[in-house]
């Protein structure tokens, strides 16, 4: 399944943005630009991941040679605070915990989006589609473009 979120002019770097897929709820956020999808509910205790706060890696590069990574790529829990990769949903609070289920995003263009996103063909005259007979009215159609990209998750 293909969620279509919003098309890129309209999210910005550093926004977030959660999504209903089906029953599933799906945070997904843009950092600078890349962007990542994850489920908005914690493994740990079903939380609202998604609202959490975003924060860097902090990498070490010897003993006292701490500094942060330049843009965040986890996500901490608003409930209890675990710490989630936004890339592929790894917890960072104990060996062996469950990761949060984490979805590929893509930017794709609108004309690309599936055929509800073309213009329909219409039937040729006198055809039969699934057992029905045109009737004598027909209702003007006009033809539709999309030219714009849009950010997609898979689901």
């Amino acid at each position: 399944m293909r969620v279509v979120v919003c098309p890129v002019k309209d999210f910005p770097p550093g926004d977030r943005r959660i999504v209903q897929a089906g029953s599933r709820s799906i945070g997904v956020f843009r950092i600078e630009d890349r962007f990542y999808a994850i489920r908005n509910r914690c493994p740990h205790q079903g939380g609202p991941l998604c609202l959490g706060r975003l924060a860097p890696w902090a990498i070490a590069d010897g003993p006292g040679e701490v500094r942060m990574d330049e843009s965040p790529s986890l996500i901490a829990c608003p409930w209890h605070g675990w710490e989630y990769d936004l890339e592929t949903g790894q917890s960072f609070m104990g060996p062996g915990e469950t990761r949060v289920k984490a979805y590929a995003v893509s930017v794709a263009r609108g004309d690309e989006l599936g055929e509800d996103a073309r213009p329909a063909t219409p039937l040729p005259e006198g055809a039969v589609r699934s057992g029905r007979e045109p009737g004598p009215y027909v209702a003007e159609t006009f033809p539709v473009y999309v030219e714009e990209d849009y950010v997609v998750v898979e689901v």
